[in-house]
């Protein structure tokens, strides 16, 4: 067994459930009550943070983008007090001082627990001008430009800046420097004009695995957010982003690496063997070939197609072609060219490519350990804790087995996330 590193991080989400549409409804309810609910939840039984997903367009995956996922972790920075807040914000359709801005309110507001997952987006661009979306190269450097401006921006508070007078802030106006930006995309004078943060920068995730997410993640992310559906395919990427980061100057712990778990969970392997089959029973095969067509960037129709044979390679398109998500094309043409059925895949698409597993609380943590026992796996979402069912499998049943374990800690560390998921420190600030 590999040495322990620092004990394995836990998320669960907070945006997306269906809950919002009926208390949108409700003139006595909010529509963030559920999620306070699960944040308190979340809070009491030392899960690390709340992660709030968005889209930019109605109808896409349904209820997920019904919330702005900075306004809506804000309202639950009132109401939590040690819990990270991840919000989940594109760089393709923001600009990068209006999100130093949001990001550096959010971590004032929540004393030290914001965090940014930084996305490029794969769709969305109709409501944002009539222009088609970017490619995935044009959207990536326009997210490395951005993540540039931000640190800058939140670096241009220089140490000393602000310091404590006799009953009130002292400010030496010479430590805020402008960072005089001016390149392909932005131009941008600074200073940041909000305060020095409490964790100098938000905790920074990244989504995006492709060969340009990749490129991004290993240059800026602290956190990268991953869809690893094998333990090959874990150690694969773990091995290619972290060399990459090693060969910009990163050291060899970061980024730390963030899994989404998507677990069918059963007191018994019985109860597990029934709850398997009856998913795939209860499978939509029409819906499903709309939904594996997305998975493939949705220029490909598999509605004629027969479900129990392998679909022909000539339907398969090169991820290098393909405007959206490359990530999940790359993903899904590998199980294509294993000889998956269109049946396979049409079920597996259902996890969208993250991965899944079936068992008992103690099968499913035997899956975590291994990956965290070979340091592919840093981070890990334990489910939707709105769900009762899902609430106790996580509260009684998988989280005590890990940290029976001691995989997962008993207990938050520090007063920011920062410290809470026990990042190395970040580079030094110049103090002029």
């Amino acid at each position: 067994m590999a040495d322990r590193r620092r004990p394995l991080k836990t998320v669960t989400g907070v945006s997306g459930a269906v809950s919002i549409y009926d208390a949108a409804i409700d003139p006595t309810t909010s529509t963030v009550t559920s999620a306070i609910d699960v944040a308190k939840t979340a809070e009491a039984n030392k899960i690390d943070g709340l992660f709030a997903a968005d889209l930019l367009s109605f109808g896409a995956q349904g209820a997920i983008g019904a919330q702005e996922p900075l306004i809506f972790l804000a309202a639950l920075s009132a109401v939590t007090t040690h819990v990270g807040l991840i919000a989940t914000v594109t760089t393709t359709f923001h600009h990068p001082f209006n999100l130093a801005r949001l990001f550096g309110t959010l971590d004032h507001v929540s004393n030290g627990r914001a965090a940014w997952n930084a996305v490029t987006s794969s769709l969305g661009e109709e409501n944002y001008s009539d222009l088609d979306l970017p490619s995935p190269e044009e959207r990536y450097a326009r997210a490395a430009e951005s993540l540039e401006v931000v640190n800058a921006l939140f670096d241009s508070w220089k140490p000393g800046a602000l310091t404590r007078g006799e009953g009130s802030a002292v400010l030496d106006p010479s430590r805020v420097v402008p960072i005089e930006h001016r390149g392909k995309y932005f131009t941008v004078q600074g200073p940041l004009n909000i305060p020095s943060l409490p964790q100098r920068r938000p905790v920074q995730f990244q989504a995006g695995q492709s060969a340009g997410g990749i490129e991004l993640g290993a240059r800026f992310a602290e956190v990268v957010f991953t869809s690893l559906a094998t333990f090959e395919d874990a150690v694969t990427y773990t091995k290619t982003i972290r060399a990459r980061a090693a060969e910009l100057g990163r050291g060899d712990e970061l980024p730390l690496i963030f899994s989404s778990f998507h677990a069918t969970y059963g007191a018994t392997e019985t109860e597990v063997e029934r709850l398997v089959r009856e998913a795939e029973e209860s499978t939509d095969f029409d819906a499903g070939r709309t939904r594996l067509a997305d998975m493939f960037g949705g220029d490909v129709d598999f509605s004629e197609l027969p479900l129990d044979r392998p679909i022909p390679e000539s339907l398969l398109p090169d991820p290098s072609s393909v405007n959206r998500r490359r990530g999940r094309v790359e993903i899904f043409g590998k199980l294509a060219s294993q000889g998956k059925t269109l049946r396979e895949l049409i079920i597996a698409s259902k996890d969208t490519g993250h991965w899944a597993a079936a068992g008992t609380p103690e099968q499913l943590a035997d899956a975590i350990e291994e990956r965290y026992d070979a340091g592919v796996l840093d981070v890990i979402t334990l489910g939707d804790l709105a769900d009762p069912r899902t609430r106790d499998f996580v509260t009684n049943g998988l989280l005590p087995e890990l940290r029976k374990r001691r995989i997962v800690g008993t207990d938050y560390v520090g007063g920011t996330f920062r410290e809470n998921l026990e990042l190395p420190p970040l580079p030094p600030v110049s103090s002029t």
